[in-house]
């Protein structure tokens, strides 16, 4: 079965690669389990091992077929159950869940927005994604970027293991890493108005990554972000990748009650 460009398709075939993904979710046989483009099982295999059960939405109409004849016993016992379809648009079980993915790069932010921010969040994520990614996530040169306090808003992420370009069929150009987010949940928000200002004022803040965080959103939200500066004794030369979660979080609250 050739891969997919279309579907951004680089199957993982690395054994050591797969236990440290499975070894991080910290599976039990009473888990429930999303994965995301499940390709041709390898890793399903191994989430399956665990006594899991696994739920695997897959695009590709073709791999369908390969992965219900592959997996006929344990969807029969109601271990496994394969849906065809698109992850961005699919809506994830009611009961509690860890989705767990070798996600491919083109839909890696798309992937942790959706899942991250929706009402029925996974409560881990355990997702494969280019190893630059990863390291923006968890902000390793000491500044954050729009998409590593995105996440860190909903949970705690850390590298767990890094995986070479040789790990996949077709070997992709780069390198990648196994990106684990913990504790996840929407309680840092106090309610539905607080999370929408935090993404916007997050989006403008990171608007021009060469302009300093208070020219980008000012035009926004006018004299009241520049009392909030001052009430908080805030530098207004700051950068918004030298903002602390903290911080956007306490602007953002304030901002969303004076509207």
């Amino acid at each position: 079965m050739i891969p997919k460009k279309s579907f951004g398709q680089n199957f993982l075939t690395s054994p050591p690669a797969r236990e440290a993904i499975v070894r991080a979710g910290h599976l039990t046989e009473n888990d429930t389990v999303l994965e995301i483009g499940p390709g041709k099982g390898f890793l399903t295999e191994g989430l399956l091992a665990t006594g899991a059960s696994v739920i695997a939405v897959e695009k590709d109409r073709e791999l369908i077929t390969f992965l219900s004849e592959k997996f006929a016993k344990e969807k029969e016992a109601g271990k496994f159950t394969l849906i065809e379809g698109d992850a961005l648009t699919y809506e994830p079980p009611y009961t509690s869940y860890k989705l767990i993915a070798n996600i491919p790069y083109y839909i890696t932010g798309a992937i942790l927005e959706r899942f991250l921010s929706h009402e029925r969040k996974p409560n881990t994520m355990v997702v494969l994604v280019q190893r630059e990614v990863a390291e923006r996530v968890v902000a390793r040169e000491g500044k954050e970027s729009i998409l590593s306090i995105a996440v860190k808003v909903y949970g705690t992420p850390k590298i767990v293991h890094k995986v070479s370009a040789g790990s996949f069929f077709p070997k992709p150009k780069v390198d990648s890493a196994v990106l684990s987010i913990e504790n996840i949940s929407g309680s840092n928000f106090r309610d539905e108005s607080h999370e929408l200002v935090f993404f916007t004022l997050l989006k403008l803040g990171f608007s021009h990554k060469r302009k300093i965080l208070l020219s980008n959103v000012k035009g926004q939200f006018g004299e009241k972000i520049i009392e909030l500066f001052a009430t908080h004794n805030l530098d207004t030369k700051v950068r918004a990748e030298d903002v602390t979660l903290a911080v956007w979080l306490t602007l953002s609250l304030e901002l969303s009650i004076s509207l």
